[in-house]
C-alpha cells in the first residue's frame, strides 16, 4: 500500500505581467523588503523574476533539509555571480564542482588552523593597538564614525595577517582607495537585476566599475610582485605564502597566478566587510543594553585586567566567553552575510509538501532564519546574549543558526573573524566608556553585506584604567 505525498503550492506575493516580482522588493533595501515578505508569507515563499523562479526559505526545519549537501549545492548566481568580476572562481564565488575551487580549499585550509590563529595574534594586536591609540588621542567632543573605523581595523588586520601588507587606514582621513573601489563595485553588482535597458541606464556606473576592478587588480598584483621580489628573504607563513608555495596533495598542482589574484581579492573583501559590520552592530547593541555592557565589561576587567599596557594573550581572548555571546547575538539579529543560496541536484520535496525542481535558485534568508520563533522563542526579535549560553545552544537545533553559511562552503575564516572581533571589542571595553551622543536609531545599509548606516558615537577613557610602565 503506497502513501501519496500531498504537495502544496509555495506561497507567492502578487506579481506583474512579464516582469513578475522584480519590482516587489525595494532596489535600495532588497534584504529588508524580503524580510517583510517573509513576515507576511511565512517560512517559505517563491518569486517570479522575469520567468525565473526563486524560492526564499527561513524556517529552521526546512533549512535543515536544504543544508543536506548530498541533495543541495551552493548556487553562485545573481549579485554573487556578478562579484566574479573581482573574485573569479575563488573560494567565495567559485562553484563547488570547479576543480580550482577544491584545489584552493585544500591548500588554504591550514591557514586557519589553531596554530595559524596563534601566529596571527601578534599582528592582530599590532592593528588593534593602532585603533586604541587613535581613540585615546581624540578630544572629548570628537565623534567616531564607527563603520569607518571598524572597516579600517578589519581591512588592516586581514592585510597584515594575510599578505604582510599595510593599508595604514589610521594614517588617512577617508577610506583607503581599495575600499572606495570595492564599495562602488559591490553596489553596482547589487543594482543589476536583469531589467530591459539596464546596461544603458547603469552605463556610467558600469564604466566606473571597470576602472575600479582594474585598480583593485593592480593593487593585488603589486602585493604579489613585492612578495616574489623578496623571495630570498625568510618566507612569511601567511595566506599569500600558502597561495604561492602551496601544493595540493590530491592533484599535485599549485594555484595559477590568475587564481591567486582572485583569492586575494576575495580574502580582502570577505576578511573585512563582514567583520567590520559585526563589530559595528555589536557596539550599537552594547550602548543600547546597559546591563549587557556592564556584564561584558566586568568579564573584560576580570580576564584582561585594568592595566592597558599589558597586551592580551590568545588564551585570555578565548576566555572572553560573554563578549563572544554578545558578538554571536549581534550576528544573529544582523548576520553580515545575510543570505546564501542553494540549488537541488534533482527534483526535491522539502517539508514533506513543497516541491522544488532541480536547479531552482533557493535562498536561505538568514536574517529571518535567526528570527524563527519556533527555534528562538517569542522574543526572537529582541537582543539577548543569553541565547548563546551553553544551555541554550545545546537545546537549539543547529539549523537555526547559519551566519557563516553551511558545510564545505561555510566561511573558511570564521574562527579568524571571531578571534579578531573578540580581541578588538575586549580592548575597547577595557579602555573606554561608550557614549551614544546622537541617540542613534539603527538603520541598515545594504550591499553584498550589511552594516549600520550613519552610526556615530563618542568615547571617553575610563577613569579606573591603569597604564603601568613596561620594561
Amino acid at each position: 500500500m503506497s502513501t501519496e505525498v500531498k504537495l502544496e503550492r509555495i506561497p507567492m506575493p502578487d506579481k506583474m505581467p512579464l516582469i513578475g516580482n522584480v519590482l516587489s522588493v525595494d532596489k535600495d533595501a532588497p534584504l529588508q523588503g524580503l524580510m517583510d515578505l517573509s513576515r507576511d508569507l511565512g517560512p517559505i515563499f517563491r518569486m517570479d523574476m522575469m520567468g525565473t523562479p526563486m524560492v526564499m526559505v527561513s524556517g529552521h526545519e526546512l533549512v535543515a533539509e536544504l543544508c543536506d549537501e548530498s541533495r543541495f549545492d551552493k548556487a553562485v548566481r545573481g549579485a554573487l555571480r556578478r562579484v566574479r568580476s573581482i573574485g573569479g572562481n575563488a573560494l567565495f564565488t567559485g562553484d563547488s564542482h570547479d576543480p580550482e575551487w577544491g584545489k584552493a580549499h585544500r591548500i588554504l585550509l591550514p591557514t586557519f588552523s589553531r596554530q595559524a590563529m596563534i601566529n596571527y595574534m601578534p599582528m592582530m594586536l599590532d592593528v588593534a593597538d593602532q585603533l586604541m591609540l587613535k581613540w585615546e588621542r581624540l578630544n572629548s567632543d570628537d565623534e567616531i564614525d564607527v563603520v569607518h573605523d571598524m572597516t579600517g581595523v578589519a581591512l588592516d588586520t586581514i592585510g597584515i595577517c594575510g599578505f604582510n601588507y599595510r593599508f595604514n587606514s589610521f594614517y588617512r582621513e577617508g577610506f583607503h582607495p581599495f575600499i572606495d573601489a570595492l564599495s562602488h563595485t559591490l553596489e553596482t553588482c547589487m543594482l543589476q537585476r536583469g531589467l530591459p535597458f539596464e546596461s544603458q541606464m547603469l552605463k556610467r556606473r558600469l564604466d566606473r566599475m571597470k576602472d575600479d576592478v582594474n585598480f583593485m587588480n593592480t593593487l593585488v598584483d603589486d602585493i604579489v610582485a613585492e612578495r616574489r621580489m623578496g623571495g630570498g628573504e625568510k618566507a612569511v607563513n601567511d595566506l599569500l605564502n600558502f597561495m604561492l608555495e602551496g601544493v595540493d596533495k590530491k592533484t599535485g598542482e599549485s594555484l595559477s597566478d590568475e587564481n591567486i589574484r582572485f583569492q586575494i581579492n576575495t580574502f580582502l573583501i570577505a576578511g573585512h566587510e563582514t567583520t567590520s559590520g559585526l563589530m559595528s552592530f555589536t557596539l550599537h547593541y552594547l550602548m543600547n543594553y546597559p546591563d549587557v555592557l556592564a556584564k561584558a565589561r566586568d568579564e573584560v576587567d576580570r580576564v584582561l585586567g585594568r592595566d592597558i599596557a599589558v597586551q592580551p594573550t590568545l588564551k585570555q581572548v578565548n576566555q572572553l566567553t560573554y563578549v563572544q555571546q554578545v558578538l554571536f547575538e549581534a550576528l544573529r539579529l544582523w548576520p553580515t552575510a545575510p543570505a546564501f543560496s542553494l540549488s537541488p541536484y534533482e527534483d526535491e520535496v522539502i517539508g514533506g509538501k513543497y516541491k522544488i525542481k532541480a536547479g531552482t535558485f533557493v535562498t536561505i534568508l538568514v536574517t529571518m532564519l535567526h528570527r524563527d520563533k519556533t527555534a528562538w522563542g517569542e522574543n526572537a526579535e529582541e537582543f539577548d546574549p543569553e541565547n548563546f549560553s551553553k544551555e541554550a545552544m545545546a537545546a537549539r537545533p543547529a539549523s537555526a543558526y547559519k551566519p557563516f553559511g553551511n558545510g564545505q562552503r561555510a566561511c573558511i575564516g570564521r574562527q579568524f573573524a571571531i578571534q579578531e572581533a573578540t580581541l578588538i571589542i575586549g580592548m575597547i571595553l577595557q579602555r573606554f566608556e561608550l557614549i551614544d551622543h546622537t541617540n542613534y536609531e539603527l538603520k541598515i545599509k545594504e550591499s553584498l553585506s550589511i552594516k549600520p548606516d550613519g552610526f556615530k558615537m563618542k568615547v571617553k577613557l575610563r577613569d579606573d584604567i591603569v597604564r603601568s610602565t613596561m620594561v
